[in-house]
């Protein structure tokens, strides 16, 4: 930080802190209660209203816009697109910034970073898919999302796949996987693309399912960590096991012809536009990456005894995702463009099941990844990411994003502290968002944030090119909150400098540090 003291500082971070109490008009919501204009709107809203619970009011443009950035894309707008966006007067510039950012190739890398989490794409202990088949495995994915392949053939590219799991990234979900037992790939099966935990399930249940994956071969090559996935019709059940039909998970019994590789017959029902299951999985985890909890919570436990709190709206977002052909992108439109989506955080309730009926935007801190790109962009600099397995095989580019990382064994402390999953299981809980002690006090008074501050190119070329402490404050605030201060803030600001007695040099980096340590800036909101 600056010459001051961190106390201070610590005054002014108080001083800028009535977020979600500033008078009107608030840079928070809007005061205007909102009217269902979709069907998701009716049947949030009715559910809404059959529990005599009132929604939040819309959020101003200042929250939409940071917010969709980070859901949508990973990345905080930059001070110019957010000044853009706040002084456009179109009406319809929510819609068609959701249209933009659907097509950004950052969109492609946060929906890598998401389906990595869950795929375990991870080089080393215990995964151990080794660095060059890491690589590839997240760079098939990221291709997919970013040339839009429909959801149903990601699948079954995935569960079909044969060959070396350096050429054919895609056979690398069956080494992803900690046991590489038939029974342990139906529950990896299970738990993501059907959202459920099989283990949960009756024993005859999973071993019906387990037969379908009973003929996958695992055969090593010359290539060094190279391995071949495959369909093996010689492959027998282990001596002393007792025969076992192949059996669907809805109870059917399947036909499965002796030469006939098992793995697609078993794609071919889960894939079925009347499954039960998969297009209800997705929807419903999609739902929980934009809203912060699933229609189902959690979104990979989905069984009879844990029911949507909606299922109306549940069975509305299953039937489109279908009609699109399991195009996801359609399935982003709507929810981002529904007013349940543009609800502010700042709720009208505090009963608990306002919050799990989406009354209100719920409050989450920020991805570690996410949070970390945020502080290099807005001050211009990077991260140094190491991986446990060394170069050549792993190789790090200085300015890579977080987001963009292609292995989870890539990492730093970091990240490691603000709950960075270990991608070990595939469970979304695995992500820890929960802040910490050692969190706050990293933010607060570490040298690794104060030397992000202090060699800002950012913060140094809005000093060069601004003179007027009104337009520095302004310019810090929409480069670091994407919006412009209130006028309070903007004399809190004045009045601290002053007060202190700083130059104006100082007197930026400490409204930049107060910023940055705010909840406005470490959370979604």
């Amino acid at each position: 930080m600056a010459k001051t003291s961190l106390f201070s500082a610590v005054v002014l971070l108080w001083a800028l802190s009535a977020w979600g109490q500033t008078a009107p008009p608030s840079p928070f919501e809007r005061g205007v209660t909102p009217i269902a204009t979709s069907q998701i709107d009716k049947l949030v809203f009715g559910k809404l209203e059959q529990l005599h619970l009132q929604p939040a009011n819309l959020c101003t443009d200042a929250v939409f816009v940071r917010r969709v950035y980070l859901d949508v894309i990973g990345t905080l707008p930059t001070g110019i697109e957010a000044r853009d966006f706040l002084v456009d007067k179109d009406p319809n510039k929510r819609s068609a910034l959701i249209d933009r950012l659907l097509e950004r190739e950052e969109f492609a890398d946060y929906g890598a970073m998401k389906w990595g989490d869950l795929l375990r794409v991870k080089a080393e202990f215990p995964i151990n898919l080794w660095p060059n088949a890491a690589q590839a495995y997240h760079r098939w994915i990221r291709t997919s999302i970013k040339e839009n392949k429909p959801y149903d053939q990601f699948v079954r590219e995935m569960l079909t796949a044969n060959g070396g799991c350096f050429l054919v990234p895609q056979v690398n979900f069956y080494r992803a996987m900690q046991n590489k037992e038939p029974q342990a790939i139906a529950q990896t099966v299970a738990l993501t693309f059907m959202g459920t935990r099989a283990e949960k399930w009756p024993k005859d249940r999973l071993a019906g399912m387990a037969v379908f994956f009973s003929k996958v071969g695992y055969k090593a090559t010359g290539e060094w960590k190279e391995e071949i996935v495959s369909f093996d019709p010689t492959m027998k059940a282990p001596a002393g096991a007792a025969a076992q039909a192949a059996i669907f998970p809805d109870g059917t019994p399947a036909q499965v012809g002796a030469d006939k590789d098992p793995r697609v017959v078993f794609t071919d029902w889960l894939l079925a536009p009347k499954n039960p299951w998969f297009a209800r999985a997705i929807a419903n985890r999609v739902w929980s990456w934009l809203l912060g909890r699933g229609i189902v919570h959690e979104p990979d436990d989905l069984r009879p005894d844990n029911p949507p709190v909606n299922p109306e709206l549940l069975a509305y977002l299953e039937g489109e995702l279908v009609a699109a052909h399991y195009d996801l992108k359609p399935l982003y439109r709507l929810i981002l463009n529904s007013k349940t989506y543009q609800l502010s955080s700042i709720p009208k309730t505090q009963r608990p099941e306002a919050a799990a009926n989406f009354a209100q935007y719920p409050l989450r801190r920020l991805e570690a990844e996410v949070l970390i790109d945020a502080l290099d962009q807005i001050t211009g600099t990077t991260e140094k990411y190491t991986s446990a397995i060394p170069e050549p095989f792993t190789f790090i580019p200085e300015n890579i994003r977080s987001i963009a990382l292609p292995d989870g064994s890539i990492t730093s402390s970091f990240l490691e502290m603000y709950g960075r999953p270990s991608r070990d299981t595939g469970l979304e809980s695995e992500r820890n968002n929960r802040p910490t002690a050692d969190q706050r006090l990293h933010m607060l008074n570490s040298s690794h944030v104060q030397r992000k501050i202090e060699q800002s190119r950012k913060f140094q070329f809005l000093l060069q090119s601004k003179t007027n402490p009104r337009e520095i404050i302004g310019g810090l605030y929409v480069m670091i909150l994407s919006r412009f201060p209130t006028d309070e803030e903007v004399q809190t600001a004045l009045a601290y400098s002053q007060t202190a007695k700083l130059g104006q040099r100082e007197a930026a980096l400490d409204l930049a540090w107060a910023l940055i340590n705010s909840a406005e800036f470490l959370y979604r909101h």
